[in-house]
């Protein structure tokens, strides 16, 4: 079915759909704007991307893919700046996305802004142009200080732009239950605005294969058992812990390896990596450095054999908004330990996916990791009904029908809209 063709913004300031992943400030958000964005053109709509450009090199306007452009705003420095300093510079984005919006002579039916920055933007926007917006957090402060307290380095003011951005949005989009409990106890956020949508997997990207052919194209052992942690190397998603239960896990049948999959670069080295350096010492102190995998960052293209070579994945970060990699692994075949937060505990199915645990609890890992390997029965029956369950829930086409179904609904006030983005441009 053909829908009429709608042209809408999305804004995602620091996550471009065209960057690398694996770095400090790349991870699912990049994945989340890139695959809703190509899903999105098949339901009749034009996407452009808005994101603050990192480059000086790259061109104003990217024509990514047929139906999705990426428009890279001026905002701050052509350089890359960590995401906790940039919100000095969203004044100026909002300026040069408005300009950019006059020059071309655009009409967007709507705005959608993920994370907060972007939130800021969009309120803006609305302010001056009247064009409604809907928005994914992607992350919350309120409970980002909770785990973090004064480890985290974003500016205060953040709490207050969530909240103005919960008012004035015209729809918020949460990733998980939690997540809209969340916006609920800590936003006072109301039921009726909210909707939850989850993130996907691509199923072109991520699939069932032969577990031996996989590790024989990465050159991994046959005869181990190997667990996997991949993601970005940051330390609220907790890959210490998973170090650590590694020295707890005993008796195993086979010898087990742990490969880390990640990092800001392909090659880690000690003098240009801390957080490498600070896992490296626990897996020194923990008496397990032979036991440990560091392969640095790797393409996305790599990514499914690793999934489908490792006999468990595990993940356990403090907090998690949604979490896209226990999808993928679940998609390969690949059972998932996750921790008991947030969208982990709405996309893996205790007992029957995989298990969840407490996040800072390194000997019931342990634990968890013993009782799978050990049973290969149960890792076949368990990689069954992941592969079942992620395309039954998770895939990115349904994630698209579920916010097309929301932009539909908000048609009326996109139109209106329309309506006095048009007034403000004749005046």
């Amino acid at each position: 079915m053909k829908y009429q063709s709608k042209r809408i913004a999305f804004i995602s300031e620091h996550a471009s759909p065209m960057a690398d992943l694996g770095g400090v400030d790349t991870g699912g958000q990049n994945v989340y704007v890139a695959q809703l964005a190509k899903h999105l053109i098949g339901r009749g709509y034009l996407v452009d991307v808005f994101t603050r450009r990192d480059n000086a090199e790259i061109a104003d306007v990217v024509n990514w893919v047929p139906g999705v452009r990426v428009i890279n705003i001026k905002a701050g420095p052509a350089c890359n700046v960590i995401k906790e300093e940039l919100l000095q510079h969203m004044d100026e984005f909002k300026d040069n996305m408005i300009a950019f919006i006059a020059k071309e002579r655009l009409h967007y039916s709507l705005i959608h802004a993920n994370f907060f920055m972007s939130a800021q933007v969009a309120m803006g926007i609305k302010k001056e142009l009247g064009i409604p917006f809907v928005v994914t957090f992607h992350a919350l402060g309120h409970v980002r200080r909770i785990h973090q307290a004064d480890q985290d380095k974003f500016p205060v003011e953040r709490l207050y732009i969530e909240e103005q951005a919960v008012k004035q949005a015209d729809h918020i989009i949460a990733e998980c239950p939690q997540d809209r409990d969340d916006l609920v106890q800590y936003y006072n956020a109301p039921l009726n605005k909210i909707s939850i949508i989850p993130c996907g997997f691509s199923a072109k990207e991520f699939h069932p294969m032969d577990k031996q052919a996989a590790r024989k194209i990465l050159g991994l052992p046959q005869d181990e058992h190997l667990i996997l942690q991949l993601g970005r190397m940051v330390p609220r998603k907790g890959v210490d812990n998973v170090i650590e239960a590694l020295s707890n896990v005993k008796n195993t049948k086979k010898p087990i390896k742990l490969l880390i999959v990640g990092g800001e670069y392909e090659k880690l080295e000690e003098n240009t990596c801390p957080e490498y350096v600070r896992l490296l010492n626990i897996a020194r102190k923990q008496n397990v450095v032979d036991s440990v995998i560091f392969t640095g960052r790797k393409n996305r293209n790599v990514l499914k054999f690793y999934y489908a070579a490792a006999d468990v994945f595990i993940t356990t970060p403090w907090y998690e908004p949604f979490g896209i990699t226990p999808l993928e692994a679940m998609a390969c075949g690949t059972p998932v330990i996750g921790s008991n937060v947030g969208g982990i505990k709405y996309s893996v199915a205790d007992g029957e996916t995989g298990k969840l645990v407490d996040p800072h609890n390194p000997g019931m890992l342990a634990e968890a990791i013993t009782e799978m390997v050990n049973d290969p029965g149960t890792l076949d029956w368990m990689s069954e009904n992941a592969i079942e369950r992620v395309n039954r829930y998770f895939t990115w086409a349904q994630v698209a029908d579920e916010v097309h179904s929301l932009y539909k609904k908000m048609t009326p006030i996109a139109k209106e809209g329309k309506l006095v983005q048009q007034k403000s441009k004749a005046a």
